[in-house]
Formats: structure tokens, C-alpha cells, sequence
């Protein structure tokens, strides 16, 4: 079968690979639609494990159904997902089911970016979601990612009827203020460097777009009765963007950081301004939960979300390459969707 094997951000080739074989309590899932994401194409976390085949926002058909499996049958449509907790562990009984051992273990067989993947026993019984008619391929690939974004704004506290800067508007930011609009933020705030994102953001819900390099706390005194943020969501792993987020939150109230920083890079807080008697929260969230997942599925398919707008490129998978181009650029692209089956 051909698959998109990567090497590094500008090196993506396209290859036969074996089809993978099933066993008990497994499905082989075709690939109808795979959507890159912002960490596929982090080269520093990638560099030492080429090659890949990468490709976690996935939605499919079930081509083949393992011994056993009663729950699914060929021909079914699904999203999948390429993580899975446990349930019984200390972290998952705790509710950090996205920091259980099993879940960091767990992925696909080999990835996204090619024909059909296998699913693995645990995955098959702890991941796989049923698709409603209503919800296309391309769409049910953001069940993955917007998974996420609930399980970080659940983190942080919730949303409703607070100030919220979103820091970085690509399409993890996107989703957080789509999301934070659809469950009541008061006002959102959201900032980029590209003026094509800060027009996303304010057609996504966010009331303010302002350029990062012209950004500063008083943007939002002005706006929010001379308070600063409730909650500050920043996407960015970049040192300047963390150093804005820490110096817009209000007392009492929360940053969630929702992207690594490039690998080895020590970030400076200043623990006194921000601890000593001001109560603020620094949490930080990962992947998402069985229920979070269901919970995105759930949205999308109610038509809460509009987020097939956010499609700005949709390629088939000999052009992968220039699908991952598009999103190291971070240009004029939001969200790409590779389809393997053209």
C-alpha cells in the first residue's frame, strides 16, 4: 500500500508499505481522511525516529474485522483514536488519564498518512467512535484535536463568563475560541503574528485580533472593566509569546499552556510577581480522554462547532509533502486534510 513516510519537514516521501495483517481484536481501518497537525511537523521531536509515518487525526472505514470483535462491523465509519488509557490505573482512577502509562504506548500501526492502518487490540475496544451519517470524513477528523482543547479548558477551569486571550491563532487557537465562545466566555481576546490567523480568530469568535508585536496587557484593562485575562490559553511554544501570557493574567486567575516549547529551552517565571498573593494558576494539558473524545464527536455532529470552515487546504497523498510545507510555513493555512484514497 503507499504511504507518506516522513524524514523531515521537507523530505516526505511517498512509498509501499506492507499491508498490515489483523489478529484477534483488532480492526484495519482505510484512511479516508487524516488531518496534519501543528506536532507533526516539530522536527525536534521527530528527527530521532525518522522515518515515519505520521497521521493521528484519522477518520476511516473498517475494511477488516478481527475474531472476536463484536462491537464493529466491515464497512463501518469511524474516528479513531491513536492513544488509549488503560482505566484502572493510579492516574487514570484520578482522572489524568492522558498521563497513564498504557496511553503512552499505545498508536497506530503505522499512521495516518497511508491506505489502511491496524488497530490494535486496546485501541479497538478503548478508541474507535462510531460515525453518524451527518458527519463527514473531513470533519470527524477534528474529533482528535478538538478532544484536546476540551480536556485543557476543563483543566483550566472552564470558560464561562471569563476574559480569555488566546496567544497564537493557528489552529489550536482557533478551536479554543470557537470552543470558549460556544460555552460562554465573556470576551476573547486573541493574538498572531499573521494577519490571515487574526481574521480567523475574529471569524471564529474571538472580539479582538492584535498583532503579538504590538500586543500589550493594556489591550485588555481597556476592554475588561481594567482587569486583565481570567484565563490566558497560550498556543505558542515560542519564549515571547509564554512571557505575554504570564504578564496578561489576572489575579486569581489561569494560564493553560497548550504547546511544548522547542526541545532543551528553560523558560524564566517570575515566581513572586505571579505567587505571592496573587493566587494565579499555572496548569498545562495533554491529548485527550475516552470522554473527551466522545464529547468532541458529540459537538460536531450537533453542529455546535462550524468547523469545516477551517479547512483551507484538502490534498490527496502524493502532495502530503506540500501539505507538511504548508504547515511549518504557517502562513496562509489553517487546517490540512490529506486524503490517502486519492
Amino acid at each position: 500500500m503507499r504511504a507518506a513516510v516522513y524524514y523531515s519537514n521537507q523530505d516526505i516521501r511517498i512509498e509501499e508499505r506492507p499491508r498490515p495483517k489483523i489478529g484477534p481484536g483488532e480492526l484495519l481501518v482505510r484512511v479516508e481522511a487524516s488531518g496534519i497537525c501543528g506536532s507533526d511537523v516539530m522536527e525536534w521531536y521527530r528527527r530521532d525516529r525518522v522515518p515515519l509515518v505520521l497521521g493521528h487525526e484519522i477518520s476511516g472505514v473498517v475494511e477488516e474485522v478481527g475474531a472476536g470483535v463484536k462491537k464493529y462491523n466491515k464497512g463501518d465509519r469511524v474516528a479513531c483514536a491513536h492513544h488509549v488509557p488503560c482505566g484502572k490505573c493510579h492516574y487514570c482512577l484520578s482522572g489524568h488519564e492522558t498521563v497513564c502509562d498504557t496511553l503512552r504506548r499505545t498508536n497506530f500501526d503505522p499512521g495516518g498518512f497511508c491506505a489502511s492502518l491496524r488497530l490494535a487490540e486496546i485501541n479497538t475496544a478503548k478508541g474507535v467512535y462510531l460515525l453518524p451519517e451527518k458527519v463527514s470524513f473531513e470533519e470527524a477528523t477534528f474529533v482528535e484535536p478538538l478532544a484536546c482543547i476540551l480536556r485543557g479548558q476543563r483543566l483550566a477551569g472552564g470558560v464561562k463568563d471569563k476574559c480569555v486571550l488566546v496567544i497564537g491563532s493557528g489552529i489550536a487557537g482557533i478551536l479554543h475560541i470557537i470552543l470558549a465562545r460556544h460555552s460562554g466566555a465573556a470576551r476573547i481576546v486573541a493574538t498572531d503574528i499573521n494577519p490571515c490567523r487574526l481574521e480567523a480568530a475574529k471569524k471564529f469568535g474571538a472580539g479582538l485580533g492584535v498583532n503579538a508585536k504590538e500586543y500589550s496587557p493594556q489591550v485588555l484593562t481597556g476592554l475588561n472593566q481594567q482587569r486583565l485575562a481570567d484565563l490566558v490559553i497560550i498556543t505558542s511554544g515560542a519564549p515571547s509569546a509564554i512571557t505575554q501570557g504570564l504578564e496578561s493574567v489576572e489575579r486569581g486567575g489561569t494560564v493553560l499552556f497548550f504547546a511544548p516549547v522547542e526541545n532543551n529551552i528553560a523558560v524564566s517565571i517570575p515566581f513572586n510577581k505571579l505567587f505571592w498573593r496573587q493566587e494565579i494558576t499555572l496548569t498545562n494539558a495533554y491529548a485527550g480522554s475516552p470522554q473527551d473524545y466522545q464529547q468532541a464527536l458529540d459537538l460536531i455532529a450537533g453542529g455546535k462547532l462550524n468547523i469545516s470552515k477551517m479547512i483551507t487546504h484538502r490534498l490527496g497523498l502524493a502532495e502530503t509533502g506540500a501539505g507538511f510545507k504548508l504547515v511549518a510555513e504557517a502562513k496562509e493555512s489553517l487546517k490540512v486534510i490529506i486524503f490517502p484514497q486519492k
